[in-house]
């Protein structure tokens, strides 16, 4: 099962970048640098990547920046459900990519474009993401794909990751679960 952390400014303190990533390192194999409002998010994701290059994670990832992503060395981009026009590019750049989305329809459209993984949300309550749609809705979305779903949204036990594989997902990604 694939673990996908997602850094937020809670959770990941650049005074401390090395302690923290050994801390997400201790369960997660996958991670993303995110940070929605860091003014100087190029130079932080700078910094970020080659740290995170450290811990031995799978894939290392930026939020929404495929560019900095390529120019950093990172391993991907996670882009938001409303930049599914940079795909393309992000693919031609080499770039492993994983989408978000929050509708089948969604889904089935950044597989179509050649998205690598989708994130699909909010699978529980989390904190100003709306209605969650389920284990259910998030069954009806893995049998539909061909590529991996991630389980996103409300995670925080073992026993929420576990009921997500069972539902089909390859893996989940949380920001609280791995805090």
């Amino acid at each position: 099962m694939l673990f996908y952390a997602v850094t937020d400014p809670a959770t990941l303190d650049f005074e401390f970048l090395h302690r923290d990533l050994e801390r997400f390192a201790q369960k997660a194999s996958m991670i993303v640098y995110r940070d929605k409002k860091n003014k100087e998010y190029a130079l932080c994701a700078k910094m970020f990547v080659a740290a995170a290059k450290q811990f031995g994670f799978n894939r290392v990832l930026l939020h929404g920046e495929a560019d900095l992503a390529k120019a950093y060395g990172a391993d991907g981009v996670h882009l938001r459900s409303d930049q599914f026009d940079q795909i393309k590019d992000a693919k031609a750049a080499g770039l492993f990519v994983v989408v978000s989305t929050h509708l089948l329809k969604g889904a089935k459209q950044a597989e179509a474009l050649g998205a690598d993984m989708v994130t699909f949300s909010p699978i529980f309550d989390t904190p100003n993401k709306g209605e969650p749609v389920g284990l259910a809705m998030l069954e009806a979305v893995t049998s539909a794909l061909s590529i991996p779903v991630i389980a996103l949204g409300g995670i925080i036990t073992q026993e929420q990751a576990v009921a997500c594989k069972e539902a089909g997902a390859e893996g989940i990604a949380s920001i609280r679960y791995f805090g």
